[in-house]
């Protein structure tokens, strides 16, 4: 299982953002990426020079997020 440490780790340069609002949304702030096993970041549109935050799926789950929903394979 990877920690907090493990996850701030990984490589995220190639990582592919979606938009991950969850109502009508128009300005897309928050984004969510796939960046390994059971590992996703969570950005924010409007601070681009903000490094995304990191999250397990076990994490997200917790939270009510699903990456599904907004087109991401789990």
């Amino acid at each position: 299982m990877l920690n907090g440490t493990d996850l701030y780790g990984l490589d995220i340069d190639g990582a592919s953002f979606v938009k991950a609002c969850g109502g009508p949304c128009t300005e897309g702030c928050v984004t969510l990426a796939r960046i390994g096993e059971n590992a996703w970041a969570l950005g924010d549109s409007k601070r681009p020079d903000a490094q995304p935050l990191r999250f397990t799926s076990e994490e997200l789950d917790a939270a009510g997020i699903d990456p599904a929903r907004f087109g991401l394979s789990v």
